[in-house]
């Protein structure tokens, strides 16, 4: 739990603190925001605002992460369960840095051209595929050692599972190792554009995250002070516990990319000094989706971020509307700016949209703690 606190605490201060320096650097390269004319005129005063903010708490987040293992090696051996970076930190860290990558080239060429348009989809849809691919294929393939409380060694488990999982595996749904993989593609592309189409108001897309990964950070606890190779906690065979690989992995990253975005929401705020940009849209869309796969909860996934869902859809809606019957079901999509046209406050929205954000989360972690009662008893 230290090692957590940490990295959370790490992550916060190098993204609170650096987020500024960031905006000077932006600033001074002229890295600001293009927007689009048929936006909402409001926004035309937000031109020019610093962007690729996503940086910022994608560093901050790999920073924390090597505090938190340095944190580690000073625990007591019976607390120590991964002192060495895991596969599981390539993975999760790979998803973020690789698909904020792929957002940093989209944002580059909006910078570079003077133009909203950025990379074309064909090309961010192409680069969201193969980070999937290649990370899929890491979790899936290439199961590494794991080392229980004590020390010794345990079975091999993989990163990310066969089977279809909601709270926990579902046996019955196996996938295969090729049909998990196209299934984690899926997640990658749907939560990376979820998050960047929720990243159209200040503050809206950072307050949600925080909210999906501190919950992430608290199911990947929960599942390590309950996990299978501990044997101490086995020894009870009435004890329910989740098989998984590298639960404090999870919980560390998770914690220390809430903090980060919390250090950046100081800063990102209405009214907005900075924004993530597609670098922190796309790398926490990465990110959330590797804490779906590795804590075995992919359908659990569109519940914890409910807000996502919602506003994806909106965009989905009005797309289907507008081509089948010529007319549009909201005054612009996403939902966010349906909101903003039909006279709300751009603060209204968000803090509103955040409710809507934590509600999700609320239920989704009742459905989890009450799935772990249900199988204790």
């Amino acid at each position: 739990m230290r090692a957590v606190i940490i990295a959370v605490g790490v992550a916060f201060l190098v993204s609170l603190l650096g987020t500024p320096i960031a905006i000077k650097v932006f600033t001074r390269l002229k890295a600001g925001q293009p927007i689009r004319a048929e936006g909402p005129a409001m926004h035309q005063t937000k031109k020019g605002t610093p962007t690729m903010g996503g940086v910022v708490f994608i560093l901050a987040t790999v920073i924390a992460y090597v505090a938190g293992h340095l944190a580690l090696t000073t625990l007591p051996d019976a607390q120590i369960a991964q002192v060495e970076p895991t596969i599981t930190a390539l993975v999760l860290l790979g998803l973020m840095v690789f698909s904020g990558a792929v957002g940093f080239i989209d944002d580059f060429l909006k910078v570079r051209k003077r133009h909203s348009g950025g990379l074309n989809k064909r090309g961010k849809l192409a680069g969201q595929i193969l980070v999937g691919a290649i990370f899929g294929i890491v979790a899936l393939y290439f199961p590494s050692t794991m080392y229980d409380v004590s020390g010794a060694r345990t079975n091999a488990e993989t990163v990310g599972s066969t089977t279809l999982s909601f709270i926990r595996d579902i046996p019955a749904l196996d996938l295969t190792k090729v049909g998990a993989v196209v299934l984690f593609i899926f997640v990658v592309m749907a939560a990376t554009n979820g998050v960047n189409l929720t990243d159209g108001l200040d503050g809206l897309a950072t307050g949600a995250s925080v909210m999906v990964l501190a919950a992430y950070a608290l199911i990947a606890f929960w599942q390590y002070r309950h996990w299978c190779a501990d044997p101490s906690y086995t020894a009870n065979p009435n004890n329910y516990c989740y098989t998984v690989r590298d639960p404090l992995e999870i919980a560390l990253i998770a914690g220390a990319a809430a903090g980060a975005c919390v250090g950046f929401l100081w800063w990102n705020t209405s009214p907005a000094r900075i924004f993530m940009g597609d670098t922190g849209a796309l790398g926490l869309g990465g990110l959330i989706a590797g804490m779906a796969m590795s804590t075995r909860t992919i359908l659990l996934l569109p519940i914890i971020g409910g807000l996502f869902v919602i506003i994806t859809m909106s965009v989905v809606i009005q797309i289907i509307s507008f081509r089948t019957t010529g007319k549009r079901v909201f005054r612009m999509s996403p939902l966010q700016h349906h909101f903003e046209l039909a006279g709300w406050s751009e603060v209204n929205i968000v803090v509103r949209f955040w409710i809507i954000a934590g509600i999700g989360v609320a239920i989704a972690l009742g459905l989890f703690y009450s799935d772990f009662l249900a199988s204790m008893s």
